[in-house]
């Protein structure tokens, strides 16, 4: 990180973001685990299928395995008339000789015999006896309705590149083909504290001039739901040597530390001067709003981020920004975008050009299903219900100035974000 360059530079969104992606590298430690413990979990290593799926060739439709004398795949079949010799089921195969014009009854992901060239589904089919027919007016081709072996996953494949995050739908995968455990990367340690000689716990009396600390709380949330290992490291009141020997704590704990309050330019924000100290700042202003006093840094054996003190922009600059350097650090290979939306204004909105705005907002169809967005009436980065209220970012560039009722506006929903 070349902090001659950006420490003193008001970055975009954009490139707080790149910094942030390439300043950070994966955890070292690897851990081997257990599928049911695997959820979420970032793959330290490829997993290659060590068989075909499907194992064999299968039925996709219950139904008739015919033998033809047709072979060319597509190639209509002329004979209509079968001799039904067996079955085969899902678990249970047809181990018999086949010769052209038997058939036997299939299932659903029964093994499909090597002789057999298509799978009459039995809508079109009409049995007499020991005979299958095909019904007039239908028609069967060779390789319709067969799996072949291989389709899904081929045996000595690549299935996952190391740095995927697992989801469900993956561990259902590797339990198909066979796989118990997997190398996945560490959860990263993050250590957390909040600033402020007004700050008190939930459950104490309050003097005047005190407030209730809450970032604290969300960035331990939001952590866990991020799968990390988290040190709770408390409340730092505003004095250069507690908040530097907390630092220091962390450094020793933790692969990151993240610290709400004090990276802005007041008589008691030290966040950033004692970082200068021990550390390193890479930046500390981004164009945003809520936002803008946002620091990236090392320790000496960790990571830093410094957020703001007012608690909408400490949940903004978390989803935002820190979300990015958490995936790089649990070992993702690639951080994914968050999914964007357009909606109609529901009511106009005054913006200053000079930088991107992330608004709360409460998106939904209408009547005719188009989305629409409703920015909440106050956006002050105090206001934390104000998040607990929107269900989505109405997202405008630092270019935006003013916009009207009607006008198309991106937005990013929060889903399970927070």
């Amino acid at each position: 990180m070349d902090t001659k360059t950006v420490s003193q530079t008001m970055l975009s969104v954009a490139q707080a973001k790149q910094l942030v992606w390439q300043g950070i590298e994966p955890v070292q430690s690897i851990e081997l685990v257990d599928l049911d413990h695997a959820l979420d979990r970032v793959l330290a290593e490829a997993v290659v299928s060590p068989i075909n799926v499907p194992l064999q060739n299968n039925s996709a439709m219950d139904g008739y395995a015919l033998v033809t004398e047709e072979s060319s795949l597509g190639a209509v079949i002329q004979q209509s008339k079968f001799h039904l010799v067996g079955t085969s089921y899902a678990g249970i195969p047809f181990y018999g000789q086949l010769k052209p014009g038997d058939c036997i009854r299939i299932t659903t992901g029964a093994v499909v015999p090597k002789d057999a060239t298509s799978i009459l589904i039995q809508e079109n089919a009409r049995i007499e006896e020991e005979f299958v027919y095909i019904r007039p007016g239908e028609l069967c081709r060779v390789g319709e309705f067969i799996r072949l072996a291989g389709e899904d996953l081929q045996k000595d494949k690549q299935v996952f590149a190391a740095g995927r995050r697992l989801n469900s739908v993956d561990l259902g995968l590797l339990s198909s083909i066979g796989i118990t455990q997997v190398k996945v990367f560490a959860k990263p340690r993050v250590a957390v504290l909040s600033t402020g000689d007004e700050l008190k716990q939930a459950g104490a009396e309050l003097s005047d001039g005190e407030i209730y600390e809450s970032n604290r709380i969300v960035l331990l949330s939001m952590l866990k739901k991020a799968h990390c290992d988290v040190i709770d490291l408390g409340i730092i009141p505003d004095d250069k040597l507690k908040i530097r020997d907390a630092f220091l704590q962390g450094d020793q704990l933790a692969d990151l530390v993240i610290c709400s309050g004090g990276v802005s330019v007041g008589d008691a924000d030290f966040t950033r001067e004692v970082v200068q100290q021990v550390g390193q700042i890479g930046f500390w202003k981004v164009a945003a709003k809520p936002g803008k006093p946002f620091a990236f840094g090392t320790l000496p054996n960790s990571y830093f981020f410094g957020l703001p003190g007012n608690p909408v922009s400490t949940a903004v600059t978390f989803d935002l920004l820190v979300r990015i350097g958490l995936n790089k650090l649990a070992g993702q290979s690639e951080h994914s975008p968050a999914v964007v939306f357009y909606a109609e204004l529901e009511s106009p909105i005054k913006k200053q050009p000079g930088r991107a705005e992330f608004q709360r907002a409460i998106a939904y169809s209408d009547e005719q299903g188009l989305l629409k967005v409703r920015p909440l009436g106050n956006q002050s980065s105090g206001v934390l219900s104000s998040m607990s209220q929107a269900n989505c970012y109405l997202c405008l560039s630092a270019e935006q100035g003013d916009m009207q009722v009607s006008e198309r506006v991106e937005i990013q929903f929060f889903n399970q974000r927070f």
